[in-house]
């Protein structure tokens, strides 16, 4: 069953840190499942590696839930193999991936009052 576009973004949060991840990894592009793991692996320093099973597994509850869904076309077919699958984020999938990274500078923010973080700075508000 796929999920309607109109659902509340705070309706899926929070996010475990796999899927934040994947969304993330989606936000400026479309990619496919080796694409992701290894964006992840880049922006991470190598500190978060995706195992096929959690990626597959993510992307299948993400797709049901309309977060993700199948790209129709990419940009460069030439790129790669032609059996490959392209995700991209949905409307509702930018939303909720919005409203987790607010929701995380939030607790950073609490974090911070509590003296958790010594010598770290926050823009934000009070």
């Amino acid at each position: 069953m796929i999920a309607q576009t109109n659902q509340e973004p705070q309706s899926h949060l929070p996010l475990s840190p796999a899927v934040f991840h994947i969304i993330m990894a989606l936000v400026d592009e479309e990619r496919h499942g080796y694409g992701i793991m290894q964006e992840v692996e880049e922006r991470t320093d190598g500190e978060v590696h995706l195992v096929p099973g959690t990626l597959y597994g993510a992307i299948k509850r993400l797709l049901e839930k309309g977060l993700i869904e199948e790209a129709d076309e990419r940009s460069d077919p030439d790129l790669g193999d032609e059996r490959r699958r392209y995700y991209r984020l949905t409307d509702l999938g930018r939303r909720v991936a919005e409203a987790e990274a607010e929701r995380i500078a939030r607790l950073v923010q609490q974090a911070m009052k509590k003296q958790l973080l010594p010598g770290w700075s926050f823009g934000g508000g009070s």
